[in-house]
């Protein structure tokens, strides 16, 4: 029995259930679960039945419709360029019902997520998780920076407008696994587009992946497209995605997709002396480290917080030293 069959079923056997007031999960194949829901979590939400309690993944759910307030909310299920409007959640999993054709089709649909990062120092690539302007990029990209820019890029009247957001905060950072969580907090930003996060453990070798960022630093919204040559590649005690698609400086911390649309790493890394090298984050360890973000805060008030301290002015320096 597929699962799907098997929920409804259970569903069913609530007889005692006032459907009048309950929540209604939309599963594909035009199934349903009327319940109460409990909980929403990023991969799955929880419903009482009545006599039970279920997890529906969230890969099986095309919407819900909640009693409490009759509207219909669409799930990270049915596109890979989530709506602005959706519910609110920090990062969304799962991807489109059906894939587009082609690279190009989604490049059109999830381009505007991918976005540039700039610090005195260098630049790199980041992407949106959520509409409120949070967005993962690599540590090593903004490592001993504070001063931080980040460009985006939407689509009016067929052509690309930039916009600059230069009021950025460092919300959480891990250094062993080079990551770094950011969020724009001008005062007049808008909503902005987002990707949602797929698995990285369901790859295989040989499975076509495509990358967005900025190589060089100003060849921005380059699409370079590959295979996946192997999802278990160790360097430095740390498990990598390899891949054929070109990473080059300035592509660090954007996004690597699968042909669904879904993050499935994040670029940091290539072999200078090799070409079709590339080296992507495991998108299970972004997972991990939005889930325990707070463990990973970025506080300059927490001696005790896994950021890094940065040098005095030389100022201060001419000044102890004389006294």
């Amino acid at each position: 029995m597929s699962l799907n069959k098997h929920l409804v079923w259970l569903a069913l056997l609530c007889c005692g259930l006032n459907a009048a007031s309950a929540d209604t999960i939309h599963l594909r194949g035009n199934d349903a679960v009327t319940g109460k829901i409990l909980t929403e979590k990023p991969d799955a939400v929880v419903v009482d039945v009545g006599y039970t309690v279920l997890v529906v993944p969230r890969s099986d759910i095309v919407n819900i419709s909640q009693a409490s307030n009759a509207l219909t909310r669409l799930t990270a299920t049915t596109s890979p360029l989530l709506n602005v409007n959706a519910p609110a959640q920090f990062y969304y999993t799962g991807g489109p019902a059906v894939a587009a054709s082609d690279v190009r089709d989604l490049v059109k649909q999830i381009g505007e997520a991918v976005v540039q990062v700039r610090t005195p120092g260098g630049l790199g690539s980041g992407f949106f998780i959520n509409a409120d302007g949070y967005l993962i990029t690599n540590f090593h990209v903004i490592e001993g920076e504070t001063e931080i820019t980040v460009e985006v890029y939407r689509h009016v009247e067929g052509q690309l407008d930039r916009e600059i957001y230069r009021q950025v905060r460092i919300v959480a950072i891990n250094k062993f696994q080079d990551l770094a969580l950011l969020k724009i907090e001008d005062k007049n930003a808008p909503k902005f587009k987002y990707v949602s996060l797929g698995s990285s453990d369901a790859l295989t070798a040989g499975d076509s992946v495509f990358a967005i960022g900025s190589p060089m630093g100003f060849l921005e919204r380059t699409v370079t497209s590959g295979i996946v040559s192997t999802k278990t590649r160790e360097l430095e005690g740390q498990l990598y995605l390899q891949t054929t698609a070109q990473i080059n400086p300035g592509n660090s911390g954007g996004p690597l997709f699968n042909m669904a649309g879904q993050v499935v790493g994040v670029t940091n890394m290539k072999i200078m002396f090799g070409e079709g090298l590339g080296f992507a984050i495991p998108v299970e360890l972004v997972k991990n480290f939005l889930d325990h973000r707070d463990a990973f805060a970025y506080s300059t008030d927490n001696p005790s917080g896994p950021y890094r301290y940065l040098p005095p002015p030389n100022n201060l320096i001419q000044k102890a030293a004389k006294e």
